[in-house]
């Protein structure tokens, strides 16, 4: 009876361990599939040709361009003014890593106001907000996309970022390196310093 009982539930069990195996395998392949949905990892960083600048000061810019600044490690931050992740690590990340690197000129920190949703309470006035309020000397640009079509900003099509805050990093020769919605600030001084050796050999 006993024996009987095992061979009717062997069956039973086999099937349950190739379903449990098939699951396993979905999922791996699921977090792959994920992981390179956003992001443009490896890519040469896209121009940004945005045309609302502010400088450091809080005054109007030309138009940044990326190929001015090769040879730059380049720390760019896109955010949204009504992020709860941008304001409680995303600008204080920004903040001290600028702070850190301030006075080196091999590194170059930008931020964009990427508006894909909120667009009366994310707006460009909220680049100069932003910046007096972190103490952030740095470039910033305000790229919203379109309400009435729901089109995404420029910045979020060619980066392919996943929202806000999100995080690149390009190297000195134009590559990003880096690219997701969050970065501790002891890895990116690493990845940073790391950058700044390999380039200058």
């Amino acid at each position: 009876m006993k024996n009987h009982s095992f061979s009717t539930r062997l069956p039973t069990l086999r099937t349950g361990i190739i379903i449990l195996t098939l699951i396993i395998f979905s999922c791996i392949a699921t977090i792959s599939v994920a992981a390179d949905k956003y992001g443009i990892l490896g890519e040469k960083a896209p121009e940004l040709n945005l045309d609302t600048w502010i400088d450091g000061d809080g005054l109007k810019k030309k138009t940044l361009r990326l190929k001015d600044l090769r040879g730059k490690v380049i720390y760019m931050y896109f955010f949204q003014d009504w992020c709860p992740g941008c304001h409680s690590h995303g600008f204080p990340t920004l903040k001290a890593l600028s702070q850190k690197f301030k006075s080196n000129p091999d590194v170059f920190f930008i931020a964009v106001q990427t508006t894909f949703e909120g667009f009366s309470i994310n707006t460009q006035d909220k680049l100069i907000a932003n910046q007096k309020k972190y103490d952030i000397n740095i470039p910033m640009a305000h790229d919203a996309g379109n309400r009435k079509n729901r089109a995404l900003p420029k910045t979020m099509i060619r980066y392919r970022s996943g929202g806000t805050p999100w995080t690149v990093i390009i190297d000195p020769e134009g590559i990003v390196v880096y690219n997701q919605f969050h970065i501790t600030q002891k890895k990116a001084v690493a990845t940073i310093q790391e950058l700044i050796k390999e380039h200058k050999g």
